[in-house]
């Protein structure tokens, strides 16, 4: 049963009226009725309609009241502005013609003449504007977060998702990104406690609010120089807002992928980063769905061109998550026992985690602060360590089983004749030598690069992403390139040669591995770093002659070539741990991103 009007006036306003003049001394309360404030004299019914009756805070440069509307007999909230300068006012200016051309249910409602500004006396003449809206009564998801230090429940978090892209895909259909996107922005709609409940369909409509910073932009806006204000939450912005760069809808998409992310682990993301790479590392906070948390990190990316590109690409993939979500739990009651049991195996896990994060936080007290950074750093060294070693031993592992069997198919097969043949028929002019096994080392060269590929890619280290069909076809170019511009100079398996295959081929490779960002400054280290050790071999008496086979060669010539490209997976698995775990951090603490 619905109270009167009058009924839930005098629940919410206690008969008080609060003057809305910043500079006012004394602002609450005021008689009920008063139609200017006792104490500086500004009005207190505002276009002969709305009495602001209850402070509910400040934001930015605006503070916030709840007021009561005579009109509609509704509570309302008014936003007023209290900073003077011109740049707020027209953020504030551009809020309320951005919310008065929006009719969504996911945004708050203002009418057409929702904006309005007020003119005060106290404590000299000036006007201040105002913006009335509707009051969304519920929780932000921050609040929500409150009552899940785990992070809430992925079905919770899936229904958030999908109804905040359905609202970013209304904004950006009118050329609109929010640009503040982050939990306190999110809002559910007549929300409650109760109402929230693990493993519910989240039928609380979400809402997102704070437009204070939204702005419009263009087809243009990655070709033309930026103008907009610098505004970004810290945490949730991308690199390209922070700097204050040019921003599309894709700025929305990371703020967003940031926040899901936040709601999922419980965990502020810039406490997920990775100290070296800067990603977040958060997929084992939990049992997450594998293609949400595809998507997620792919909206969180650094480089907007690997972001989804609009709105609609999301809601899709979002669509068939949440189906293939629904068709597991239809398909048997096994899997609902046993995803329970694993929820009750992962709490009792994370019971167990807290207690020995518990007992770290006391050994960290009894033992100092300075000794635990020495140990974390320690341990991160030897963890680089390990990880460069492994790295190592599968590199040299592939190239030299890629020596081999170069070997087995040069001059164990009628490949190597058929290419010997072709050089020496096709392309004299090129490559002038009299050997009649010149050119069969090339497969030798191409075989080798691929083995060391299938090495670096299947080792995993250094951030890189595993795309093991490019990396084979790149060591094989790059190595084969590597002895084409070798065979250049005069004569041929000088030192000269090798330093030049050396800097082709790393170069190349590296840059092939997939490794995501920074792509130069690796491809630079491992070549010259390789080159330069190489260089030093060669004058300490390294045999120039690792190439130069018989006519008929037999297996024990292929020992020192083995050697050879086994200590080269050597050589560029050690430099690429060097820029990993020392370089790239440096680069990144300057500034370079």
């Amino acid at each position: 049963m619905s109270l009167c009007p009058l009924a839930v006036l005098s629940q919410i306003t206690l008969n008080a009226v609060h003057c809305i003049n910043p500079d006012c001394q004394r602002p609450y309360p005021q008689p009920w009725g008063n139609k200017f404030c006792n104490s500086c004299g500004a009005p207190l019914q505002l276009l002969d309609r709305y009495y602001p009756i209850q402070q509910l805070g400040s934001g930015g440069f605006a503070q916030i009241y709840t007021i009561w509307d005579e009109k509609t007999h509704t509570e309302k909230v008014l936003k007023v502005l209290v900073e003077n300068s011109p740049k707020a006012l027209e953020l504030f200016t551009q809020e309320a013609a951005v919310l008065s051309s929006l009719q969504h249910p996911g945004v708050p409602r203002v009418e057409a003449n929702g904006y309005f500004q007020i003119n005060l006396t106290n404590p000299k003449p000036h006007q201040i504007a105002c913006l009335v809206m509707e009051k969304i009564n519920g929780q932000t998801l921050e609040e929500v977060l409150r009552s899940y230090p785990q992070g809430c429940p992925e079905d919770l978090v899936l229904n958030w998702f999908v109804q905040a892209v359905k609202i970013l895909q209304e904004l950006h259909k009118r050329q609109i990104i929010h640009r503040d996107i982050k939990p306190s922005n999110l809002m559910l709609r007549n929300s409650s406690p109760t109402a929230i409940i693990p493993g519910g369909n989240g039928g609380n409509r979400l809402v997102l609010i704070d437009f204070g910073g939204a702005k419009q932009f263009s087809g243009a806006i990655m070709r033309s120089p930026s103008s907009s204000t610098r505004l970004f939450s810290s945490g949730y912005s991308p690199p390209e807002q922070v700097t204050g760069a040019n921003i599309g809808p894709a700025a929305d998409f990371y703020a967003l992928g940031r926040t899901m992310i936040e709601l999922l682990t419980g965990k502020y993301p810039p406490n997920l980063e990775d100290p070296v790479t800067g990603e977040l590392r958060w997929r084992n906070r939990g049992n997450f769905n594998p293609r949400l948390a595809d998507l997620l990190d792919e909206m969180v990316r650094e480089d907007v061109r690997s972001r989804p590109a609009n709105a609609a690409i999301i809601q899709k993939r979002l669509a068939k998550i949440s189906q293939a979500s629904s068709q597991q739990g239809l398909f048997t009651p096994l899997a609902n026992a046993i995803k329970q049991a694993a929820t009750q195996l992962s709490q009792e896990f994370t019971l167990l985690m807290q207690g020995i994060e518990q007992a770290l936080g006391d050994l960290s007290q009894a033992i100092g602060n300075t000794t635990v950074s020495i140990i974390g750093a320690i341990a991160q060294i030897l963890l680089a360590c390990i990880a460069t070693v492994w790295a190592m031993l599968l590199t040299s592992l592939g190239a030299a089983v890629g020596a081999v069997a170069g070997f087995a198919l040069a001059y164990r097969t009628n490949l190597g004749d058929r290419l010997v043949e072709f050089i020496s028929q096709q392309l004299p002019q090129y490559f002038p030598n009299s050997q009649p096994v010149f050119g069969a080392e090339i497969i030798v060269f191409a075989v080798a690069g691929l083995g060391t590929a299938w090495g670096l890619t299947a080792s995993g280290c250094f951030g890189q992403r595993r795309r093991y069909l490019v990396a084979s076809l790149m060591g094989i170019i790059s190595y084969s390139l590597g002895w084409i511009i070798g065979q250049m100079f005069t004569p041929q398996n000088s030192g000269a040669s090798l330093v030049a295959w050396i800097l082709v081929a790393v170069s190349l490779l590296t840059l092939s591995l997939g490794i995501r960002s920074h792509h130069i400054v690796y491809a630079l280290v491992a070549a010259l770093g390789s080159a330069n050790i190489l260089a030093g071999l060669i004058r300490l008496g390294f045999p120039l002659t690792v190439f130069q086979f018989s006519s008929q060669p037999g297996w024990l010539e292929l020992s020192l070539p083995v050697a050879f490209f086994s200590l080269e997976g050597v050589l560029i698995s050690f430099w690429l741990g060097v820029s990993y775990y020392m370089i790239v951090p440096g680069l990144r603490w300057l500034g370079w991103r």
